[in-house]
């Protein structure tokens, strides 16, 4: 019952295809009635030597016809209900990842990108494979059982269908203890399975580190050790399936028996004749099915149900941060400022960002420097509103921004992360990624200002080069600047640069930076570094440690200061003038 309701939007929205089915196999199963009646009467005429040509012609014609309409209907239901089937499947990967897009990172901390992969694929196959096999075999049990029994009644005897069925209250008690052995050992498969994707994950993603610390063995042994997991649990799985038929079928060859004993005692006093005893052991075989049936919608709906629970979990979890209810309508961010801003990830005990302030007009740079690990890019990641504040910490035009629509802060923003996302594509669809419609002008002129026109040129196929999985082709520095060129080209009000110059060259960052100056000038830009040389042009420059503000003013100004700035400035001109 759980699985309709957690489904019920979709039964709703296509009850009129199952009403389509489950009525042509209420059909299907009438019409199925009618040759055992045919056989046993032309036994009855046949005994008592009356049977004529005409006769027999006139059955083996019925019988003709009928197996063609059964055929037609039988396509029919299967093609509707299993399309649904189908259906269910596409619109719940959809909403799933519908669903994931709008979730933070602490989402994705709590649930592992194999154990989401194994919802994607396993579960919603086995959800989809109770809304079509499912109804099937429960359609074929109500039914099916219910005709063969009225006929039973009807046209044989009421005292051998009793006799015939005594052993099925058996079955019921057998499935449905089966059935919740099922539903625990089909969870635990499931989880393991998703433990598996993970493994997969890593091992395919850091093959280049495994293989440069000769870890292959090693990672080889964990995966086997994890798919004998998996596979001894879908054994355990497949012992409790195999169960079904076997003790459904003994139960009903019990049934068998019965009908044919004392259905043969029936005939020899003359309470019924030999006609109805063949019709009646034709029936009773036909009541195999929808008994077998009724076993493989109670092990079908264990797993679609179990599967639906673990994807109704999922879909249920709401986003750490929601929009605001009445949004402030703004054009353009005027200011970005922090007030004594304190951050501690969910996961922390420690605060990466301690009482930092600091105010930013529009067309001005922020530079954050500090040593590794004291909260820069954190800092920038609070633009992007990955994570809920407090409130009144952080003002875009003087408005708190959990006041402003969390799509409006997205449209102004483009972010170059530390960890580069590039697809399986062309440079050009990597570069295109936040505007799909972008002219080739615009997007030469964003490679122009990433300094990545020469690359791209001695490429073999130019901007048409398929980068491979994650940019495998391409060197460090490459993807960072092709990585720029995407965020210029979107020309957002507000840029983010989260140590994006680290893999490039000296001359190199002078270049990037100076287009940028020059191309985005009336427009605000954050930038963190670890080469001070990238944000000694900045208006306003923070130095952090351990989320603490420790120095912050100008160039000129932390200079004179004398402190940890004025070092690493000193350290580094002098590795770069011992590098020329």
């Amino acid at each position: 019952m759980s699985f309709v309701i957690r489904l019920k939007w979709f039964f709703k929205e296509r009850w009129g295809s199952y009403a389509i089915a489950i009525g042509l196999m209420t059909t299907v199963s009438l019409l199925s009635m009618i040759p055992p009646r045919l056989i046993g009467n032309m036994i009855d005429v046949m005994k008592q030597g009356t049977l004529t040509s005409g006769e027999l012609n006139r059955t083996v014609l019925w019988l003709v016809c009928l197996c063609l309409l059964l055929y037609v209907l039988v396509y029919i239901w299967i093609t509707t209900l299993f399309g649904n089937s189908v259906l269910i499947e596409k619109l719940l990967r959809a909403r799933l990842l519908k669903h994931l897009t709008k979730m933070t990172p602490a989402f994705f901390q709590r649930n592992s990108t194999g154990q989401l992969m194994a919802l994607a694929t396993n579960d919603i196959m086995a959800i989809g494979q109770t809304a079509g096999y499912g109804v099937m075999t429960l359609v074929n049990t109500l039914v099916g059982a219910s005709v063969v029994i009225v006929m039973m009644l009807s046209f044989i005897s009421a005292k051998l269908m009793i006799a015939a069925l005594l052993p099925l209250p058996l079955l019921v008690l057998v499935i449905s203890k089966l059935g919740a052995k099922v539903r625990v050992k089909f969870l635990a498969a499931q989880e393991s399975f998703g433990r598996m994707n993970e493994h997969v994950l890593e091992s395919i993603s850091g093959i280049r580190v495994i293989r440069s610390y000769v870890q292959e063995e090693r990672d080889l042994s964990a995966f086997d050790r994890m798919t004998t997991e998996v596979m001894d649990k879908n054994r355990r799985v497949s012992i409790l399936n195999a169960l079904f038929q076997p003790s459904i079928s003994l139960i009903v060859g019990v049934s068998y028996c019965i009908g044919i004993g004392y259905g043969s005692y029936l005939v020899f006093h003359d309470e019924i004749t030999l006609g109805q005893l063949v019709s009646f052991n034709i029936y009773l075989g036909m009541l195999i099915w929808p008994m077998i049936a009724f076993g493989e919608f109670i092990n079908v709906l264990q797993r679609g149900s179990a599967s639906a629970d673990r994807l109704q979990k999922v879909l249920t979890e709401e986003a750490d941060l929601r929009d605001a209810q009445e949004p402030i309508p703004l054009e353009l961010p005027s200011s970005i400022e922090m007030r004594s801003l304190t951050f501690t990830y969910p996961t922390a005990s420690q605060p990466s960002l301690d009482n930092v302030s600091f105010r930013l007009e529009r067309g001005e740079t922020l530079g954050v420097v500090g040593k590794t690990g004291s909260g820069k890019s954190t800092l920038l990641k609070q633009l992007l509103r990955q994570y809920s504040l407090g409130p009144e910490m952080l003002f875009v035009s003087n408005v708190p921004v959990e006041h402003i629509a969390l799509d409006q802060m997205k449209r102004w923003i483009a972010y170059v992360p530390q960890e580069h996302l590039l697809l399986s594509k062309s440079i050009r669809d990597n570069i295109a990624l936040g505007k799909p419609n972008a002219t080739p002008e615009e997007i030469a002129r964003a490679i122009e200002m990433a300094s990545f026109t020469q690359d791209i040129a001695q490429m073999p196929e130019g901007l048409e080069t398929i980068v491979g999985e994650n940019g495998v082709m391409l060197s460090g520095g490459q993807k960072q600047r092709l990585a720029i060129a995407r965020a210029l080209l979107i020309d957002s009000e507000i840029l983010l640069l989260d140590d994006s110059l680290s893999a490039v060259d000296a001359r190199t960052e002078s270049r990037i930076v100076g287009q940028i100056r020059k191309e985005r000038a009336g427009k605000t830009t954050l930038i963190t570094t670890h080469r001070l040389s990238a944000v000694s042009h900045a208006n306003w420059i923070l130095v952090l440690d351990e989320g603490l503000i420790r120095e912050e003013g100008t160039h000129e100004q932390l200079m004179l200061h004398g402190g940890w700035y004025k070092e690493q400035w000193e350290r580094q001109q002098m590795e770069a003038s011992l590098e020329e």
